[in-house]
């Protein structure tokens, strides 16, 4: 499945005007970079992917359409998948978007 044109559009267009940002299609979706790191994506499975803090991790999978990210079969700390339900509204990605541009920039610059 490829990502959701739209919704790369949308989040583009809330992180426009950030520093040192870069698109990059990784995993089958566009994922936004900050600083080199990734803070959010348009999934290739549908929704979103975001980067956040792993301490919150547990407690952010409670929100509604919010959910683990997995790799091989393995619930990753850090990331979270938003189903699309979750991200339908400019009201509802927001959040997540600043969230994951927020924790991205607490990282160290990758060059």
């Amino acid at each position: 499945m490829a990502y959701d044109e739209e919704l790369a559009k949308r989040i583009r267009e809330l992180v426009a005007g950030e520093p040192d940002l870069a698109e990059q299609r990784m995993f089958g979706g566009l994922a936004f970079l900050v600083g080199g790191n990734m803070a959010v994506a348009a999934s290739g499975q549908g929704g979103l992917m975001v980067r956040v803090d792993p301490q919150d991790t547990a407690a952010l999978r409670s929100e509604p359409h919010a959910g683990p990210f997995e790799m091989r079969g393995r619930a990753m700390d850090g990331w979270l998948r938003v189903d699309p339900q979750g991200v339908a509204t400019n009201a509802q990605l927001e959040p997540w978007v600043r969230r994951g541009v927020a924790y991205a920039r607490t990282l160290p610059a990758k060059r």
